[in-house]
């Protein structure tokens, strides 16, 4: 039952944190403990949210303990950025008894999370990274539709975001790939693309409207492949509504991949102020795209393209919405699988979306 369920959120007072925290909060019996090294920000919200407070430093040598104490039965990470991060808190949810889940879009992270497999079967719990809208949602939504063709040959999916600006470890996270080289699944092999770049529009329903795009590195272009084994080309796009951002950020990549500068993520900090300062040129919209191209059943040519459109800067609540149905389904007993796995298969779109009750998104979708 959810008030025996406990669930301790690492990074609980962050942005994605505490959308997690007051989501459970709101819609949930379960216990809740907010976690991290910042006491006062967690006692802060705690008290709004009833939940407790959990002072906690993710690389304490005491780590397993202080989670065991809590009598939690699961532990939300959204503790990153993940790219460079090991396993510690995963191994120290397991050696607490407790599942695991994380909110991580790193690629090297999320698919080497099989490593932690063994232990985590043998302690009978699920160990799940990617519990975000890559690559959980988007493979909801490709799982869903996959009945409507006879093959499917290519996906492009991408995100764009509105000017609300990330923390400054999210978009550290970002800039560490741009201009920087990464692979792609490109007509039947693996090619080398560069961050940020290969820029391209997607034309989305209005208001949101025509978006640009470019490269980004997430779990789902080595995931998908393998996952869809038809499909001769997986690629991920992304970009902000804000066009200053958007080109200044690929004209960043260019600088990069030139050899000008070693890395962009020395500016983050500094860019990140710039972001906030041009927020208000902003429209709060965002939106999410799924194309996928194929033959129908009848052997035709079928192209559809799913989208999600979120409005009044509700958008950031999307990435967090299949930590908190695990969670729900893991507290209700209706999730049943165990092992340590990329989030794939996890979570239905219907269950992610029903998450999103009551903010101003919405979702369709349409042939091309």
């Amino acid at each position: 039952m959810e008030k025996d369920f406990g669930v301790v959120v690492l990074g609980g007072y962050g942005n994605f944190g505490q959308v997690i925290v007051r989501r459970l909060a709101a819609t949930s019996a379960m216990p809740l403990w907010i976690a991290g090294r910042d006491r006062a920000k967690a006692e802060a919200l705690a008290a709004e949210t009833g939940a407790r407070a959990l002072p906690l430093d993710m690389n304490a040598a005491d780590l397993v303990e202080r989670l065991r104490a809590t009598g939690a039965r699961l532990l939300i990470s959204t503790a990153g950025p993940f790219q460079g991060q090991d396993y510690r808190v995963a191994r120290a949810a397991i050696g607490a008894g407790m599942h695991y889940v994380d909110l991580a879009d790193a690629r090297a992270f999320v698919c080497a999370i099989g490593e932690l497999d063994p232990a985590a079967r043998a302690a009978g719990l699920l160990v799940c990274s990617g519990a975000s809208s890559v690559p959980a949602l988007a493979a909801a939504v490709i799982d869903e539709l996959l009945p409507r063709f006879s093959r499917l040959d290519a996906i492009w999916h991408g995100i764009s975001s509105s000017e609300k600006t990330p923390g400054i470890s999210t978009l550290a996270a970002v800039l560490d790939y741009c201009g920087k080289p990464l692979s792609q699944w490109r007509d039947g092999t693996w090619r080398q693309v560069f961050g940020w770049q290969d820029l391209a529009r997607h034309d989305f329903p209005a208001p949101l409207g025509r978006r640009w795009v470019a490269n980004c590195d997430i779990p789902d272009l080595q995931l998908f492949p393998t996952r869809y084994p038809s499909v001769r080309s997986v690629r991920f796009s992304a970009g902000v509504g804000l066009r200053l951002t958007q080109f200044g950020t690929w004209a960043l990549s260019w600088l990069v991949r030139a050899g000008l500068l070693r890395s962009a993520v020395p500016l983050a900090r500094l860019l990140h102020r710039g972001a906030v300062a041009v927020e208000r040129f902003g429209d709060g919209r965002s939106g999410m795209f799924v194309r996928l191209d194929g033959l129908a059943t009848d052997g035709q040519p079928l192209r559809l393209c799913w989208e999600l459109l979120a409005q009044s800067n509700d958008g950031p609540n999307i990435p967090c919405m299949a930590a908190v149905a695990l969670a729900r389904k893991l507290a209700d007993g209706s999730l049943q699988a165990r092992g340590a796995m990329p989030c794939l298969g996890l979570v239905s779109r219907e269950e992610y979306l029903a998450e999103l009750d009551g903010l101003a998104i919405g979702s369709a979708l349409r042939s091309l």
